[in-house]
């Protein structure tokens, strides 16, 4: 399935293709912060429609996800990084994503701040 996604002002608008399984609710600092439903898909499956640059990055702690956000509106739409085996990667935030019933997902919570 190909889901459209972006920030509040539309801005930072990307699509993406798969189908959304468990979603994570990590608890670290941030996610908990900004209340993000993560689904991980490779960074192939993912296309902006926006120029990159339109997005600001935030980064903490070991610097491995670049936690991108609209400089106008505040909203993360997105993340981008590695898995373990070097994959490049996108944590779409399901909550960004047009026309998804958060109330069907399976919710999983992701220990976030242990790591």
């Amino acid at each position: 399935m190909n889901y459209r996604g972006s920030c509040h002002c539309g801005k930072i608008a990307y699509e993406v293709e798969g189908e959304i399984g468990a979603v994570i609710d990590c608890n670290c600092s941030i996610c908990s912060r900004k209340g993000a439903l993560l689904w991980f898909v490779p960074r192939t499956s993912m296309r902006l429609l926006t120029p990159e640059a339109d997005a600001s990055e935030y980064l903490f702690n070991k610097h491995h996800i670049h936690h991108r956000f609209c400089p106008t509106c505040g909203i993360h739409p997105y993340a981008v990084g590695t898995d373990g085996k070097g994959n490049a990667m996108a944590a779409i935030n399901v909550r960004c994503l047009e026309g998804v019933d958060l109330s069907k997902l399976q919710v999983k919570p992701f220990d976030g701040r242990a790591l």
